[in-house]
């Protein structure tokens, strides 16, 4: 009994596991998209230049 629930938490673990990187490629996604639409839409700084859209 033993060696089935070892089995049974092994199972569990890497079911947990591939959906935590499973979530971690989506929020990595949007970042990304977020991070390239931030290029489209900065607007141009004090000196006429263009200027970064995030404060640091």
């Amino acid at each position: 009994m033993v060696p089935g629930l070892l089995v049974l938490l092994l199972v569990l673990l890497l079911f947990g596991a591939g959906f935590a990187l499973k979530i971690l490629w989506w929020v990595a996604l949007v970042v990304l998209i977020i991070w390239l639409l931030g290029f489209l839409f900065r607007g141009t700084g004090a000196g006429g230049g263009r200027g970064r859209w995030y404060r640091w």
